[in-house]
């Protein structure tokens, strides 16, 4: 995946070690966080055409020539994706290095700095994780949104990597810059500099207290302190803005567990195992996990479920047809890649379609060999 930039820890590590001598700069402003620096206003400049050109461009081209500037190698920005490259916007110019939060910090400052209406959009119900040692950051997408009279274009790092059912909702500036002060926070955490992450995380809750990760991140923290009274407060003010916060259900249930109050953990663990019986996406990862097993049969059902739950994804028939090929019933994997290539588009679609056609000669020639199989 492209994109990981909101993280919520939902398994701890062993408390990483503390930095011998931890020296963290400040947490920036929002007003230095979305700043253009002089360099990088002239180089967009020059890129739409002298400096005085881009009063003649329409909107559209405006929009058009920024996309080009982000990704070209040779007279543009020519950005690259760092999962974990959680910059300012003037850290982006020199780095050239974007996540998909420091990509929209980008997108918005430049668009606005050329006179479009540029704004965040959020998508929370997205498939995007990766995992650390024994810790797994499950996470939101961020992208960037452009208004044109009646007309929304979106602009994003990572548009055929995420998977999702939800289309972005507008989010404000300082919801956006509260996302940007926990995830630092949470990357902070990561390196076991506390006090660097607990002061971005402060800065994360002074802009948005009413947002259930930011106080999962800051109980994980204190657990990582060792203080597992204020954890506790934590993911129950998480569960208190969001009862299905599955991250804080997850955190919470195991610290009843790890502290032997097994009877307050079971009803968290039941909420959480229903809230999971009805996410695609969590049926997706344990049919991921059984494959890694060589569990297919069960692989398929976790598949099936996640199709049956939602069937607009072309990732949950290219695992089933996978799970099917493991156990030799080329018949049913055909037909499951023949789902996802109606799914897609393009150059996924071509991919699916010569994956068929690799499918259907070797079910051919083994009809030649062996004949047909009388139970299909």
């Amino acid at each position: 995946m492209a994109t990981w930039l909101i993280a919520l820890a939902l398994a701890l590590a062993p408390t990483p070690p503390i930095a011998a001598v931890e020296v963290i700069a400040p947490p920036p402003s929002p007003e230095e966080i979305l700043a253009v620096p002089p360099p990088m206003h002239s180089h967009l400049q020059h890129w739409l055409d002298q400096t005085q050109a881009d009063a003649k461009l329409r909107p559209e081209e405006k929009l058009e020539r920024l996309v080009a500037f982000l990704f070209d190698n040779e007279r543009g920005l020519g950005l690259t994706y760092q999962y974990d490259a959680n910059h300012t916007v003037e850290q982006v110019y020199a780095t050239r290095r974007v996540n998909c939060l420091s990509f929209t910090l980008t997108v918005i400052a430049l668009a606005r700095d050329i006179g479009l209406n540029a704004y965040a959009q959020e998508i929370e119900d997205v498939l995007t994780w990766f995992q650390e040692g024994n810790t797994v950051y499950r996470n939101n997408h961020v992208n960037a949104g452009i208004r044109i009279r009646s007309q929304r274009f979106s602009v994003d790092v990572a548009w055929d990597e995420v998977i999702t059912r939800q289309q972005p909702k507008e989010i404000s500036d300082t919801h956006l810059f509260a996302l940007f002060y926990s995830n630092r926070a949470v990357a902070l955490l990561g390196k076991g500099q506390i006090e660097g992450a607990r002061a971005y995380m402060a800065r994360a809750l002074a802009l948005d207290q009413a947002y259930a990760p930011i106080w999962n991140n800051l109980g994980v923290l204190h657990l990582r302190q060792g203080d597992n009274a204020e954890a506790e407060r934590d993911y129950q003010r998480a569960l208190a803005v969001d009862s299905a916060h599955s991250p804080a259900l997850f955190n919470l249930s195991s610290l009843y567990t790890r502290t032997g109050r097994l009877a307050e953990a079971k009803p968290l663990q039941k909420q959480l195992e229903q809230i999971r019986a009805r996410d695609p996406f969590d049926q997706f990862l344990l049919a991921l996990d059984a494959e890694r097993k060589g569990e297919y049969a069960a692989a398929v059902t976790y598949y099936q479920r996640a199709i049956r739950l939602y069937d607009g994804e072309h990732r949950f028939y290219q695992g089933l047809a996978r799970a099917y090929l493991h156990m030799g019933d080329s018949r049913r994997a055909g037909r499951a890649l023949a789902h996802a290539q109606r799914l897609t588009e393009g150059a996924q679609k071509a991919q699916y379609q010569a994956k068929l056609e690799r499918l259907r000669s070797r079910e051919i020639e083994g009809q030649r060999l062996f004949g047909a199989d009388p139970r299909r």
